[in-house]
């Protein structure tokens, strides 16, 4: 990876800085590259394992870039009620890949998340930053096959 990280010298190199760089990081990249992960160890004086262990902590951080699409499947206690347990399901067999992974070609991530604040329309996903609800197994099944066509307006 060819990257600059010329925007770390505007954090003092300071063990301090150390979340703040990685979530500018994380925007510049759209994840943490391990190269990345290095620079802020020697940046900062610290161990590259401290640099690991708070990236680790967090949730909001990741170590491999998202596909060009995010699909966020809601199991808020509306959606699991009306069917999220199903909706996933559908989902992965449709892709291939468990929550928390991206398809091999690099155009989906799938992400469960705790609520997406879509009660009414539940069960619900989110593909980046589009609303879909009121899902079955079968519908789900078919905007994943759109999506992957490239027929799905997101």
């Amino acid at each position: 990876m060819e990257a600059s990280f010329d925007y770390m010298r505007s954090y003092p190199p300071e063990p301090s800085s150390l979340i703040p760089l990685l979530q500018r990081t994380q925007e510049r990249f759209g994840y943490l590259p391990r190269e990345a992960l290095e620079e802020i160890a020697n940046y900062l004086g610290v161990p590259l394992s401290r640099v690991y262990g708070v990236a680790t902590f967090y949730a909001q951080f990741r170590f491999e870039p998202l596909g060009k699409y995010v699909v966020k499947i809601c199991h808020g206690t509306a959606c699991h009620v009306n069917g999220a347990v199903n909706i996933s399901q559908a989902i992965t067999e449709e892709l291939g890949v468990e929550e928390g992974q991206t398809t091999e070609d690099g155009l989906v991530t799938l992400e469960r998340v705790a609520c997406l604040g879509c009660c009414s329309l539940a069960p619900v996903i989110m593909i980046n930053d589009k609303v879909f609800g009121k899902l079955t197994p079968d519908k789900v099944r078919k905007l994943m096959r759109k999506l992957r066509e490239g027929k799905l307006d997101v």
